[in-house]
């Protein structure tokens, strides 16, 4: 699965390339795109062809995790950041209070059924982007949510669906979300498109549910 994300972002790159190296990268909207798309289609394939049911159940389950903590954990992360920052806005902030809000979120996310002992206050820390690449973790949560709308779209579009996608793929940066994903009929505005993209999660832990997972 690792391998099949890597590898759709070497492919996004180099369909990308022909728009030259100021325009070749991707917004953060479609950062994810062709990444995440490798990993569905790979699951996909993992799944419809194993016949043991226990190792079905393990491979539903530990897509499902995969897909709650790049959607879920992900929003919690960028919501960490955004309160970060509106904090510093006031001055500066000492690692207790920075430890404050990265518990208050993580509460939030995850509720009660978990413990959070002091030593995990300081678990902020182990999150590169943060320092790195600020405001990027959104993308993974947004990517994932994309993607799985126009895999939903993919199983019941009919031929033409590759040819728009590699498209979408070689606009690189020139194009918004929005432009890009007008020829699938889908926009991002539109709360439906994330219900769709979310659906496909619910569908994976019914599946699992089903399985006795």
């Amino acid at each position: 699965m690792t391998l099949a994300h890597e590898l759709g972002h070497g492919v996004h790159q180099v369909l990308a390339a022909e728009q030259g190296p100021l325009l070749a990268d991707t917004p953060l909207t479609l950062a994810e795109t062709a990444s995440v798309f490798g990993e569905q289609l790979t699951f996909r394939r993992l799944l419809d062809t194993e016949k043991d049911p226990q190792r079905r159940r393990m491979i539903l389950a530990s897509k499902v995790e995969d897909m709650l903590n790049t959607v879920v954990r992900q929003i919690a992360f960028c919501e960490f950041e955004r309160r970060i920052h509106d904090a510093r806005a006031d001055g500066e902030l000492t690692p207790d209070q920075i430890g404050d809000i990265w518990m208050a979120v993580q509460h939030e996310s995850l509720g009660d059924v978990f413990n959070f002992d002091d030593d995990y206050r300081s678990f902020w820390c182990y999150i590169p982007h943060f320092i790195h690449t600020p405001f990027y973790v959104y993308a993974y949560a947004f990517g994932d949510c994309l993607v799985n709308a126009l895999y939903a779209h993919y199983q019941k579009a009919e031929e033409g669906f590759q040819d728009r996608f590699f498209d979408m793929l070689k606009a690189g940066g020139t194009k918004r979300h929005k432009e890009l994903l007008a020829p699938f009929g889908l926009d991002a505005s539109d709360p439906a498109f994330w219900s769709m993209g979310l659906n496909v999660i619910e569908g994976f832990i019914d599946e699992l549910d089903d399985a006795g997972g």
